[in-house]
């Protein structure tokens, strides 16, 4: 019998296993092709539990088996998370509703199903003037299950941090195929759930125990960055004792411990008005004297792009426009600054957005003005402007959150490779990093170009290379640039991940990053949580470098 079959005769959902369907479900916005057994709707999350326990009694059974259960909502993760051999359960089919909405003077929280899209979601927070802070430059096609999943960040991050500190509770369907609601415990709360019967008893005496043992491990070899998505974050969820927050471990474990079912997010009032400082830089140098003066102001944004997405922009303007639903003439009249710029000095190598919000517009304005002309005094070669509202602002924000997309769909010939696309450092060291990480990439140039575009304010850089996918040492290079680069990152005590997560791409490096002590703890977690190993096998621990290379959709050299 097939995996199929088998659960059709258990379930309420839909199980889907035609050759066209599974294909469908064997990529993502990765580099990696890998073709499930079966794509099953579950109804709800007592259906489920019922392909869980059907996943547990298989390796009960075998212990070999090879089924297991990976959930998958929109499909954009760029690490290979949602990709598996045996059971995808597609979110988006059944969980995608707003259950609750509510608000209060300081702000408000919303109770949601996995697997409704973000720009849903955000359109009915903001009718009651209400944010989640997190949202990444993919907003208009991720899910809010998938932000939970990775711990997304984004443009806001360095005012309002990642996802994990909005998440108060969730529910998860846990290797018993029971759901389980997770929230931070403290006090009496606690001291009863660590003598409580049954799985959830046994997860939180395990991680407490973790906690307690091994306070001096965790705390020499947990991340310096303020961001962070690899390995499982024992370094922020209580001491176990006082408090036990296994929500906030749930939070980045990208579907490696249970199925997240339901999600409680706290939300923001957000300042209503906004204006920009945008910094034009032909040298990476330059940085080391702006990035401490424009975080001294405390912006609520400070991202960046490089100038081959400058380039992009120029290259793909009607696009651009269209996104932006603007009209060619009045976007290009918007961008005759920059384009007498390029005329008169050519392309920056480094564009910096530094935006303020406030309670006024007068209020945002004076903030970016006073930057601008501060940075204009301590770096005479740096060009500088202000947008002096949301609206001037908006098409430096476009170019900062469409380019991947726009290389991932017009430039023929072509593939969008992220595999060095998440990683971290301190922002003091960047001025001496970046120029390291261009030499490390420029022999490469010939085989590959690139965009790159960062959250200056946290160090965390996203680097999308175009890689030829007919070629065959496109393996071989993905592999060797993988290595010169993470350890670039680890040699400044960076992260390899800051938002994107650990997936197939990652995974291999999670041990290096972290240290032998601290896998180990990461290896106890996934066995408490799920003894069997059926919960997105290989993601975040127990996978190799040579298993990832064999998933990559692409040819292999020798």
């Amino acid at each position: 019998m097939s995996l199929g079959s088998d659960l059709r005769k258990l379930v309420r959902g839909e199980v889907e296993d035609s050759s066209e369907v599974l294909e469908r479900y064997s990529r993502d916005a990765s580099l990696f092709y890998v073709k499930p057994g079966a794509v099953f709707k579950a109804k709800d999350a007592t259906d489920l539990g019922i392909a869980v326990r059907y996943a547990v009694h298989q390796k009960e059974i075998s212990p070999d088996s090879r089924v297991s259960i990976t959930a998958r909502s929109a499909g954009t993760d760029m690490s290979g998370g949602p990709l598996n051999t045996s059971i995808i359960v597609d979110m988006m089919a059944h969980f995608d509703k707003l259950i609750e909405l509510s608000e209060s003077p300081d702000g408000g929280y919303a109770v949601v199903e996995p697997g409704m899209y973000f720009r849903d979601f955000d359109k009915e927070t903001q009718k009651k003037n209400l944010e989640l802070p997190s949202y990444t430059a993919s907003r208009q096609i991720n899910t809010v299950g998938g932000m939970v999943a990775n711990n997304s960040g984004g443009e806001k991050n360095l005012k309002y941090g990642k996802t994990a500190r909005y998440v108060e509770e969730l529910d998860v369907v846990l290797a018993d195929g029971q759901t389980h609601t997770l929230k931070n415990l403290e006090g009496d709360s606690l001291k009863l759930k660590l003598r409580e019967a049954g799985l959830e008893g046994d997860i939180y005496r395990g991680v407490a125990r973790i906690l307690l043992s091994h306070k001096d491990v965790i705390e020499k070899h947990k991340p310096t960055v303020e961001k962070n998505s690899s390995g499982y974050a024992l370094w922020d969820i209580g001491d176990g004792v006082n408090s036990l927050n296994l929500a906030r471990l749930m939070v980045g474990s990208q579907g490696t411990l249970g199925i997240v079912t339901k999600i409680k997010f706290k939300l923001v009032r957000p300042k209503p008005y906004a204006a920009m400082t945008v910094a034009f830089l032909d040298s990476l140098s330059e940085l080391g004297k702006i990035v401490p003066e424009v975080l001294e102001k405390k912006p609520d944004s400070f991202e960046s792009y490089d100038d081959n997405t400058f380039k992009l922009a120029v290259k793909y303007f009607p696009e651009f426009a269209t996104q932006m639903k603007a009209g060619i003439i009045s976007l290009g009249i918007s961008f005759l600054p920059e384009l007498w710029m390029l005329i008169t000095g050519g392309v920056p190598k480094l564009v910096l957005m530094i935006e303020f919000h406030a309670d006024t517009q007068e209020e945002a304005l004076k903030k970016a003005e006073e930057l601008g002309e501060e940075i204009k005094k301590n770096n005479p070669k740096v060009g500088t402007r202000v947008a002096k509202d949301e609206k001037a602002a908006r098409k430096y924000w476009t170019i900062r959150r469409e380019s991947f997309n726009l290389l991932r769909q017009k430039v023929r010939g072509k593939r969008t490779a992220p595999f060095i696309d998440d990683f971290v450092v301190p922002p003091s060291t960047l001025p001496e990093f970046l120029p390291k990480l261009e030499a490390i990439l420029k022999p490469y140039e010939k085989n590959m170009m690139y965009t790159v575009a960062g959250h200056v304010g946290d160090g965390n850089f996203h680097i999308i290379p175009l890689v030829d996918p007919t070629r065959t040492e496109t393996a071989r290079i993905i592999d060797e640039l993988s290595h010169k680069v993470y350890d670039l990152v680890l040699e400044y005590k960076g992260s390899i991940s800051g938002e994107h997560n650990d997936g197939f791409i990652r995974t291999p490096y999670v041990k290096k990053m972290f240290g032998t002590d601290m896998y180990a703890l990461f290896l106890e977690v996934k066995k408490i949580f799920d003894p069997h190993n059926i919960f997105n096998p290989g993601k975040k621990v127990g996978s190799t470098f040579s298993d990832a290379l064999s998933h990559l959709d692409l040819p292999k050299g020798k």
